[in-house]
């Protein structure tokens, strides 16, 4: 079969995890809407049955336990969960690959609880006056008789209410550059009810209810060196290597959303009547139909064809920022499109499209802002130039 070369496995798998968000997630999505919780009992429904399907922590290796998907796969896992409630394909579970940068004791510690889903983790880098400007986080750590003390508040930490531990990118020292200070960054891996480390509640957003974000505050909490990930000052190194991927995956539930949309929209056009016929009828919505199709398709191929080339071993830096700008930009178009072919009811909750449309909001700021990406974009194409 092909679809950008997919294999008759690579369908199963996206086959397999839609009917998953189909039977096991939707069914929950206007409870969580409603109430802004995913409560106990579901979540670990949820998670118990992904173990059992043997999807659990699928972006690891096989040789760490996990399900061993490449690149490619794992974008098609994230694009068929994509279709459903962030609040509750978390707990699908896909724990941070930057854990693979685990040594020694915090293998069995940390990484293998992790993959095996008997502990959960979460990621701390935003914070309240660094977001994309990784190197201007405040957020810091100094030695201390031995140890590490940090101090400091991280925000918009996203699963943060269910980790047993995070994931935290601190300031660890400054080097004078020409062009200025640049922050030294090293890695920690911290345990809830740590002394001095707090998780409370962070914002109420408009997107995706039910999947909160965090907020982490640091008051002399002190870590031994055994807490360092990776090398002391090395963590835009275990950055680099492990999180480098992580915008395929708001391309790929960008798209996997998209569509969704567009069932909707497609399916009220075939059915829905104005004017003695049915409204796909009218060019007016039709070619706004083909317009949204088109855009979807040419957004899933971007996300594949980025995979594809780290599946390759082949630079995709550039490639990952237009899918992750282009998808994420299309699911806003095609949310509102979709509305609008709905009309006035397109607004009202009696239909889910008022929730993807706020939900789609955010993805063209979460893992680098659309400007972020077009920066990358054009940095790379005038770099090659010398320019």
């Amino acid at each position: 079969m092909t679809v950008y070369g997919l294999t008759e496995e690579n369908i199963m798998i996206a086959d397999t995890v839609r009917s998953f968000v189909e039977n096991e997630i939707y069914p929950h999505e206007e409870l969580v809407e409603r109430t802004g919780d995913v409560p106990a009992e579901i979540a670990a429904d949820i998670k118990q049955k992904t173990i059992d399907l043997g999807f659990y922590a699928c972006n690891f290796p096989e040789s760490a336990g996990g399900a061993g998907l490449n690149h490619l796969e794992f974008a098609l896992v994230e694009r068929e969960l994509g279709r459903g409630s962030m609040a509750l394909t978390h707990f699908f579970g896909r724990p941070q690959n930057i854990l693979m940068a685990c040594e020694g004791e915090q293998i069995e510690r940390y990484r293998d609880p992790a993959i095996r889903g008997e502990k959960m983790d979460a990621l701390a880098m935003t914070e309240p006056g660094a977001g994309s400007d990784v190197r201007g986080m405040k957020c810091t750590a100094v030695r201390d008789g031995g140890d590490w003390v940090i101090n400091g508040t991280k925000h918009f930490i996203s699963g943060a209410e269910h980790a047993d531990f995070v994931i935290v990118f601190v300031a660890t020292g400054e080097d004078d550059t020409p062009r200025g200070p640049k922050k030294r960054i090293t890695t920690f891996l911290v345990d809830r009810g740590t002394p001095g480390f707090t998780i409370r509640d962070g914002y109420k957003s408009v997107s995706h209810r039910g999947y909160k974000n965090m907020i982490l505050e640091f008051d002399d909490c002190r870590l031994p060196d055994a807490q360092v990930l990776g090398e002391v000052d090395g963590g835009f190194a275990v950055m680099n290597e492990w999180l480098y991927a992580t915008r395929i995956t708001v391309a790929a539930m960008s798209v996997g959303r998209a569509r969704r949309v567009f069932d909707y929209a497609l399916n009220y056009a075939a059915e829905r009547e104005q004017f003695g016929q049915k409204i796909g009828k009218f060019q007016g919505i039709s070619f706004q139909l083909a317009d949204m199709i088109t855009e979807i398709d040419a957004a899933d191929l971007l996300t594949l064809a980025s995979a594809n080339r780290l599946d390759q071993g082949l630079p995709a830096n550039r490639e990952i920022a237009s899918a992750k700008l282009y998808a994420s930009e299309c699911l806003a178009r095609v949310t509102d499109a979709a509305i609008q072919i709905h009309g006035g009811m397109g607004l009202m909750d009696d239909y889910p499209l008022e929730r993807f449309w706020r939900d789609a909001r955010v993805e063209r700021i979460w893992d680098g802002t659309s400007e972020i990406q077009r920066h990358i974009i054009s940095r790379d194409l005038l770099r090659a130039l010398g320019a």
